[in-house]
């Protein structure tokens, strides 16, 4: 699926999208602001027209991180479009209207033309950006292949797993599989483990995330399930890269 870019500034709002491979950014548009309303509704008619509900969305910061007035404003705008049912991410956008605009000097562009474009090229510097650098990480059902069956660990490793660690976990057929260990996580009420796996396994690709559901049987011993319900592996998902983007952070 596209994805939609918006700059958005106090009069304008520069829009881009990305191709249908989600490979590089197009200019489409300079919106001149006419209210909220109107704004929204023209936002609206592009995202039909491209078949879309994803929206990236330049958020400005201080050169030292901090957010200030105008980001306060732009999250309050993204606010008003995830309840019109869009799905809504920020991308720092820090410098791209001052690059976007020296490239327009070096082109001799004048500049009443340049107010009309110098947006637009602001949206394509952002969403380029964000493709290049993975574009939108939440493709689930390639990414998070939903392994069926119970698991147990190997006897001869210890329960307490800390991050890195290599386990084995063994299936209902007596099969082992390596995986390496991300996370083990508590989301509500109930805790998960987050693998990925590092012996070939059918249907899973390499790298591929997978999130099992930590169960106790009948005997008291943990076991590792699958989760069948496609929105607890999205909440799921997202409480682990919540705490992944966190801890890299404070790195």
């Amino acid at each position: 699926m596209r994805v939609l870019c918006l700059d958005v500034g106090a009069k304008r709002i520069g829009v881009a999208v990305s191709d249908p491979l989600d490979i590089t950014a197009q200019g489409v548009e300079t919106i001149w602001s006419k209210g909220a309303k109107n704004d929204q509704s023209r936002i609206l008619e592009l995202c039909q027209q491209y078949e879309t509900d994803r929206i990236l969305i330049g958020l400005p910061k201080n050169m030292d991180g901090s957010e200030g007035f105008q980001a306060q404003h732009i999250r309050e705008f993204a606010a008003e479009l995830a309840q019109l049912g869009l799905n809504v991410r920020f991308q720092d956008e820090r410098l791209t209207t001052q690059s976007a605009t020296r490239v327009l000097l070096e082109g001799n562009v004048r500049r009443e033309k340049r107010k009309d474009v110098v947006d637009k090229l602001a949206a394509c510097y952002i969403l380029q950006s964000f493709l290049d650098f993975g574009g939108w990480p939440d493709d689930r059902n390639d990414n998070l292949p939903n392994i069926r069956g119970v698991w147990r660990m190997n006897e001869d490793q210890e329960m307490n797993m800390q991050p890195d660690d290599v386990v084995e976990l063994i299936d209902e057929d007596g099969k082992e599989v390596r995986f390496e260990h991300l996370m083990t996580l508590e989301h509500k009420g109930s805790n998960y483990i987050c693998l990925v796996p590092l012996d070939p396994m059918e249907d899973v690709g390499e790298d591929e995330l997978v999130i099992l559901k930590i169960e106790t049987d009948e005997d008291g011993n943990d076991t590792y399930v699958s989760v069948d319900d496609d929105e607890e592996l999205d909440d799921v998902f997202e409480a682990y890269l919540e705490i992944a983007e966190a801890d890299e952070d404070e790195e």
